[in-house]
Formats: C-alpha cells, structure tokens, sequence
C-alpha cells in the first residue's frame, strides 16, 4: 500500500494534511467504520477520496445532489483518479464511460444519489463491481427532523448489511443528537469511530445586523466587494429576481435562483456560478448542498434562517479554499415572527417543534449576542475553547446598557392586554399615542398607557426585537401573531432577573468596510493574468475555472512567482498531472509578464496611465460575457484601452464616442467608475 502523504503529494499537490485529515484518512484506509464532523472548507471529500486509491476495490460515495457529485468527478478527472458517477442527468456516453472504467476494473469512485438505491437493480449492480467502501457525504441528511432530511438515506445501513464493507460518514453540521442519529441510523448500531474535529472555520468573518431598508444594506455590502463571487440567501422566491435585478442595476453580475424556475434554468444559472469569476446569485435555499465552489468570497443573508444549523450550513459555503471570507446576516421581527409560526404550525411532534424553538433560539441568541458571536456559536456546538476576532462584535464591541425596567413595561403591557396585539399596538400604548385602536379598546386607561417615553417608536421596535431574540416573548399564530409571554420571561418580570440589551440605535453606516484581498496590490494585475489564462483553458476543457486551479492556488503562484516546473510543482494544489497539463501554460504568464505586455500597453508602462489600463483590463474581463454573465462574449482592443487611459473620458457621451453603441452598453459605466476612482 503507497503511504498516505505521497498520494496527498503526487496526486492532489498538497504538502501536507489539513489539521484532522491524517488520523481520519488513516482509518477510513484501514476499514474502520468512521464518522467525521470536520467544518466546511475542512477537506472532507479528501478523507474518503485519498484513501478510495489506498484500498482495493471501487468506493461507492452517496452524494445528495447531482451537480456536488459532477463536480467531485470532474475534478479527481483532471488529478488523474478515475472516477464516475451514475446519475439521472448523465448522458449515454458518460454511462457507457463509467461502466466501461468498471469492467476494466479501473474505475476507484463511483458516486451514486442515495435515490438509487432504491431500486433493487442497484443493489445487484454494487454487489458485482467489488465495492470495498461506502462513503456517505452529507450525513446529517439521514436525521429524519433534521434540516436537509433526504428519505433514501434511511436505505444506507440496509446497503452495509448487504454488502458488508465499512462506512465511512461525514458531516460539517451535526448537535450530539444528530450524531447520535446518524450512528442509530446508519451504523446498525455499532459505534463507529468518531472524530469531532471542531467546528470552528476561522477563515470565515461573521457579522449581524438588523433590518434598516435591507435592500440598501445588501446592495451596500456587495458594493464594497465588486468582482467577488457571492451568495445572497433570500427567504422568497420574488425577493430572489427582484435583489438580483438591484444588484445588476448597481453593475455587478447578478443571477437569480429558485425552485420554481424551469430545471433547465436552474442547470444553467449552476453551471454559470461554477464557470464564472464575481459572479452573484442570489437564491432560496434550493441553492443548497450543491454549492461546492471553493472560491466564494461572501455569503449573505437578506432573512434570517429557519435554524441555527441551517445557518452554519449556508454560511459554510464561503472560503472552502481556506482564504479569508465574510458573512453578512440581516434579521428582524418580521423574521422571526415568521420562523416562530413555520414551527409552530408545522406537523412535527410536541417535543420535536420544542426542540425547533431551541433551535431558533440559538440562532436568535447569535443576532442578539453582546459579545463574541464565534464564541456562541461554537459553544452551541460543543467547544468552550474559541479564538476569534473575526467577527463584527470583536471589531467593535457593542454599548450595552441594563434594559431590565423596559422589558418589564413591555411585558406589563402584553399582559395588562390580554397577549392579543402585535408591536405596533403595543408601542403606542408605551408612547402615550391616542389611537383609534387604542382609544376603542380603553387602552389608554391602562396604568402602562405613556410609561414608555424614554424611547421613540423606532428604539421600541428594538427592545420588542431583542426581547423576541432573548426568547421573553413569541408570536401566538393562534391570535395571527399577537405576542405572549414564556416562561424565561417571568423573572425578568418579577425583578429577580435582570436583562441587558444593547443600545440599538438601527442605524446603517454609509461607510463600506474594505473588502479581503488574496494578492498584494502590486501582484493584482499578475493574480488578473493568471485568472484569464485559467479561464480560457477551463472554456476550451468545458468545466468550472476552480477544476484547473482555484484561487488560492493562482495567488500562491502570484505571489511566489515560481521560474520553472520545479518550483511551480512546490506551489499548493499543483499535483503531478496538473502540473503536467498546464504548468508551462502558467509559466509562459508568469515569466512573461514583463515581455509579454501588448504593445499599447508596454507605451504606457511606468507612468500613471498604465495602472488605469491595468485597471480597466480588470473591469473588461468582468463583463467579457454581459452583467448577467451568459451573454454573448465582447471585448475592446488593446489600443482602445490605451485610448481610454490616455484621453480619460468623464461623461458617458464622451465615453460612447471612443466606444461606440455596443461596446459603451456593455463597458461604458464600469470604464468611467474605474476612471472616478482613479481621481
């Protein structure tokens, strides 16, 4: 058997193992029964991917969705591992591939959708081709209650009877009762061995904020990270082309992506996301497990999530290569009425829809937290031991103040009416403000009618948030969402607790923080060279840019600047075939550079108006394909560009003059941004 670091070497072009991999690719070659919880971006797919070519036999993967699956299979195609997968969108020819691999008993991974299995032709199928492994991506699907419950996942212990081999299961989201479900339900009740390699993604920059105009606060947040590829998590299907629409308009790449668009549709908007670089989509949660683009800089959220595990799911989409990525979550009442009734009214059980609430209410402890939210959210998970400053409030800690005497004039008031109005009811009782409402129903006879005039409307809508948040108070579905009193609630009450709020004044700053960068500023326009050569071999190869390298790969040559193939293949993720593909191809960039400037650009070099070219060669590779980036490809020449930097047009009619119609439709506003900047 070759050892473990030289496949990791030769194969993949990794140095050395990720923390946790080592012991778990070790065991799951040895043919334990494992279960890993390792965080997304942790390099799960290698644990079982490394040791497929350690063992004898084919690894079967059960893989949730067909895209994950493609994309897992192409990559391990162009490291040289054979690989495929029997799936519903394959064509006869790629079939016909997978079965011939099997019968030459080259195939090492065949991945197959857990749907499969139930057909009793699948079974026959896996007992003939020498299966050696199951590995089961996404385990946490098999938790019935759980946030991405897939049925057909149920069938995989009956597969492990039937075939006898060892499991090997792996999850980036799993509570101890979701473990404890997934080794019931898949293990046959034998205790596999577990590795709960943390949680933590310290990559990942967390930040909350409340609802103030939400589409300004997304529009502002992608703003300041142009030309990086994002996800926008909205809760509705119309919220998702209506953001898109604004973020287009705003002059980014915008795609939207829902359940109800036509299958077609949705294949194409994937596939675009994957091929393309600062590209936005902004999707439901049907967007989901699918995603596995290393190279997303951001994600965020326009509504809250259903759970805190849905949460950490999707924001574990952003940074898989590792580098740095931010998260941007935006929540408010409306929200969280809204996830109240989901469970509410839901048909799970008593104890499972209590279960939710704690859910929910862990994820509304994070939006509310006071302090360090990684520090809560790991703790929900099981680590006591975090390091942050990496998230919002460790930038910037939050002013707290003793909300105790507000929250117990608000709670007087839920009361003394009955628990049968909403906030905006409430909050004129506070305010003193003589209603209709308020008159008709004598509520300004009550004893907490004008206690409330320390804050203003705005300021209540806070304290009622954050009083929904700390969970003092639920939406009653029964009363069309009218807020009643908990249990936690009545020591706060009775002033035997107290409750600190924060000093929320729901202002939006217009400031528009700095985005992350992988590259020094002087190695930019390399990082952009290397960026389009990658582009063109992954068009003329017809799989996603990430496949031939992914960005952190391209940064480290950037920044190394390796001269020749000994020193290209020492640069992370360069494994032996990739190194043999296309190391000359980065090379002839790399090494280039300087002599390979167009002509109109080398008139330039080394004064001011060469970074504008630089610059606007940028911008141009943006929108190459149009803002949505499926459009017809379109470009300027080099001389043009040489023109714009030169002449430095200020209005859109001058612009359009050097342009022309087409071209200043398509380039003209992002040309005279980068020319406003420059100034």
């Amino acid at each position: 058997m070759r050892a473990a670091s030289t496949v990791l070497s030769d194969v993949f072009g990794f140095d050395a193992f990720r923390p946790g991999q080592e012991e778990i690719v070790n065991a799951v070659a040895t043919g334990e029964n494992v279960l890993a919880i390792m965080p997304t971006g942790g390099g799960k797919s290698l644990c079982f991917q490394l040791p497929a070519l350690l063992r004898d036999g084919v690894t079967v993967v059960i893989s949730p969705l067909i895209a994950l699956m493609r994309d897992q299979v192409r990559a391990l195609r162009e490291s040289g591992v054979e690989a495929g997968a029997l799936t519903s969108g394959n064509t006869d020819e790629e079939t016909a591939q997978v079965w011939d691999a099997i019968e030459a008993g080259r195939l090492k991974l065949l991945y197959i959708a857990p749907e499969r299995l139930a057909s009793g032709a699948a079974l026959g199928m896996l007992r003939k081709i020498g299966v050696s492994l199951i590995a089961v991506d996404e385990a946490h699907c098999v938790s019935q209650w759980g946030h991405d419950f897939r049925p057909d996942y149920l069938r995989i212990g009956e597969l492990q009877r039937a075939l006898s081999v060892p499991i090997a299961a792996f999850t980036a989201t799993a509570d101890a009762e979701t473990r404890d479900e997934i080794v019931e339900r898949l293990f046959d009740g034998r205790t596999p061995q577990v590795f709960l390699h943390g949680f933590d993604r310290p990559n990942l920059h967390l930040a909350f904020a409340a609802k103030d105009n939400p589409r300004r606060q997304i529009l502002q947040f992608a703003a300041a990270r142009k030309g990086q590829s994002g996800i926008v998590y909205c809760g509705t299907r119309a919220k998702t082309e209506s953001l898109a629409k604004a973020l287009r308009e705003d002059g980014h790449q915008a795609l939207f992506y829902h359940g109800g668009m036509d299958p077609q549709e949705r294949r194409e908007t994937e596939a675009t996301f994957q091929r393309e670089d600062g590209l936005i989509v902004v999707a439901t949660v049907a967007f989901g497990m699918g995603v596995d683009k290393p190279d997303i800089r951001w994600v965020a959220h326009a509504d809250l999530p259903k759970s805190i595990e849905a949460y950490y799911q999707e924001i574990g989409r952003a940074g898989r290569d590792g580098a740095p990525a931010e998260t941007f979550t935006l929540f408010g009442p409306d929200d969280i009425r809204l996830r109240r009734s989901q469970i509410d009214e839901g048909l799970a059980p008593p104890e499972r829809r209590a279960a939710d609430h704690a859910r929910l209410n862990a994820l509304l402890g994070l939006a509310e937290a006071l302090k360090c939210r990684r520090e809560q959210l790991l703790k929900y998970f099981g680590e006591d031991e975090v390091t942050c400053g990496k998230c919002d409030l460790c930038d910037t800690p939050p002013e707290v103040f003793d909300g105790t005497e507000a929250v117990r004039k608000a709670l007087s008031a839920i009361l003394r009416t009955g628990e049968w109005f909403g906030t905006g009811h409430l909050i004129d009782i506070l305010l003193g403000n003589e209603t209709d409402k308020v008159r008709e129903r004598g509520h300004d006879a009550l004893p907490t009618f004008g206690v409330g005039g320390e804050f203003d409307k705005r300021q209540w809508q806070a304290v009622f948030r954050q009083m929904m948040g700390h969970d003092l108070v639920r939406p009653n579905p029964e009363r069309h969402g009218a807020l009643t009193m908990t249990e936690r609630a009545r020591p706060v009450l009775r002033d035997e607790e107290r409750v600190e709020l924060r000093r929320d004044t729901i202002r939006v700053t217009s400031r528009r923080p700095a985005a992350k960068t992988l590259v020094s500023e002087e190695n930019t326009p390399l990082m952009s060279a290397l960026k389009a050569k990658r582009r063109a071999l992954a068009e003329a190869a017809k799989v996603p840019a990430y496949v031939i390298f992914p960005d952190r790969t391209l940064a480290e040559m950037a920044e190394t600047r390796p001269a020749d193939l000994d020193e290209m293949a020492r640069v992370s993720g360069v494994g032996a075939k990739k190194l043999a593909n296309y190391g000359d191809a980065f090379l002839e960039v790399i090494n280039g550079e300087a002599e390979q400037l167009h002509p109109s650009r080398r008139k330039i070099a080394g004064r001011q108006d060469a970074d504008l070219y630089d610059q606007l060669l940028e911008a141009q590779s943006q929108l190459m394909r149009g803002p949505t980036g499926i459009d017809k490809p379109m470009s300027c020449s080099a001389s043009l560009l040489a023109k714009i930097a030169s002449q430095k047009p200020r209005t859109s009619q001058d612009m359009e003059r050097l342009l022309g119609d087409r071209r200043a439709d398509r380039f003209g506003a992002a040309f005279l941004d980068v020319l406003h900047r420059a100034d």
